[in-house]
């Protein structure tokens, strides 16, 4: 239930065309004004880091937005998990696709045909994401990217109270889906949390609401509030899904949010390592997937990170599981490099040819085998299969990766009838 366009630019372009001079970089947790947004922009330029950031004046913001969409070179695209995750999913001719996010005339515009927007979800203004980019070694004043990166920010009021959720789960009963896919709980974060509390609680009455024949995967995303995580996955969304798709960072701001193995892990460092990822995944779907004891649907996780993906599920409830994870793989490397099919010249290898299942049991070790890629083990009920993922060199577009893949490797599942 998140939509909205991405206004992808040259942040220094952007805000030399507001007539913003070079200062002092400064961090803000909000930004109030354009000086706020020169600030930030500069302080996180100068690391090299990614940002993202909440603009609070809703004129001053909605000026931004229409100086940043129509400077010339600024390039629109869909935006938002549930909107990527719909427009990877309707390339495939035979697949209609219903999307209630806060749809305005310029997203729609940009949507695939094969996607159904009901009346309620259409705004008259566009929810406006600008993403600055700057290049490794750009400079602006004193500030100096030894990087290339981006500063996301915007003023989105719809998305982050999850507006369109009851529109989406009142459609249901007429489009009659097979399949229902939600994003978005991240953009809760900006509210209140008294708000969000009780936006979570309206939320799982909604999704409570959807037919039980019909698998819900849920997409996470980068979240930083532990508490608000922990109530995600404790009592409230993920016994109500079939099945999550994360990343390494959102995998391990889960387990350090409910105390889970690895949880003293403070950050990656290169390529997460398979045994701590596969026993956090483990972790989840015993603790809080479907076991006979337990009043839970959750039965599969789709992981991904740079270098490779995981596809866990607890047996006797998906099939198709090796070419659902290789096609995922497969879309991460022809999307980032923007080539219909994998170019072996543009691609390398960045898994690891060696790997143990696990740091905390007595472990298998696994070296792959280029002739069967993916690689199937099993432990106490639960099926693990893992892929190398074709890494590009010089990425394309980045934005949105994650979508496609889990969108990929949904259309490749196979769900058995309970």
């Amino acid at each position: 239930v998140n939509a909205c366009v991405d206004v992808v630019l040259s942040g220094v372009k952007l805000l030399e065309a507001l007539g913003l001079e070079p200062g002092d970089g400064k961090n803000h947790a909000v930004l109030n004004s354009k000086q706020d947004l020169k600030e930030a922009f500069s302080h996180f330029m100068g690391k090299g880091a990614a940002a993202e950031r909440f603009f609070s004046d809703a004129e001053s913001f909605h000026h931004i937005a229409r100086t940043a969409s129509e400077y010339p070179g600024a390039q629109l695209y869909v935006g938002g998990n549930a909107a990527l995750i719909g427009q990877k999913l309707a390339t495939n001719p035979d697949l209609k696709i219903l999307l209630c996010g806060p749809v305005g005339p310029k997203l729609h515009e940009l949507l695939d045909d094969n996607v159904v927007v009901p009346p309620e979800s259409m705004q008259e203004r566009d929810e406006f994401h600008l993403i600055l980019e700057y290049q490794a070694g750009e400079e602006w004043g004193q500030a100096r990217a030894p990087s290339a990166n981006r500063f996301i920010f915007s003023h989105d009021l719809s998305n982050g109270a999850l507006n369109m959720l009851e529109v989406f789960v009142s459609s249901l009963d007429e489009f009659q889906p097979d399949l229902v896919v939600l994003s978005g709980l991240h953009m809760m974060e900006g509210q209140s949390k008294e708000m969000r509390q009780r936006r979570l609680m309206e939320a799982v009455a909604s999704i409570s609401d959807i037919p039980t024949d019909i698998p819900i995967h849920l997409e996470l995303a980068s979240m930083t509030d532990q508490d608000f995580m922990s109530n995600i996955m404790h009592q409230q969304v993920f016994p109500l899904v079939n099945s999550i798709g994360l990343n390494e960072q959102e995998l391990l701001f889960l387990t350090q949010s409910a105390s889970g193995p690895h949880a003293s892990l403070a950050s990656w460092s290169g390529v997460p390592d398979v045994g701590v990822v596969s026993d956090i995944l483990f972790w989840i779907l015993k603790e809080h997937g479907k076991m006979a004891d337990r009043a839970s649907d959750l039965t599969r996780i789709h992981f991904h990170t740079l270098a490779y993906h995981i596809l866990v599920t607890v047996d006797g409830h998906w099939g198709n599981q090796v070419a659902a994870v290789a096609a995922g793989a497969r879309a991460a490397g022809t999307q980032a490099c923007a080539t219909e099919t994998i170019d072996t010249s543009k691609v390398f290898l960045k898994a690891p040819l060696e790997f143990v299942t696990s740091q905390i049991e007595a472990p298998s070790k696994i070296s792959l085998n280029p002739d069967e890629p993916v690689v199937h083990w099993h432990r106490e009920g639960i099926s693990f299969h893992f892929t190398p993922v074709l890494v590009c060199k010089d990425p394309i577009r980045t934005v949105g990766l994650g979508d496609a893949i889990s969108a990929e490797g949904l259309l490749y599942s196979e769900i058995y009838p309970q």
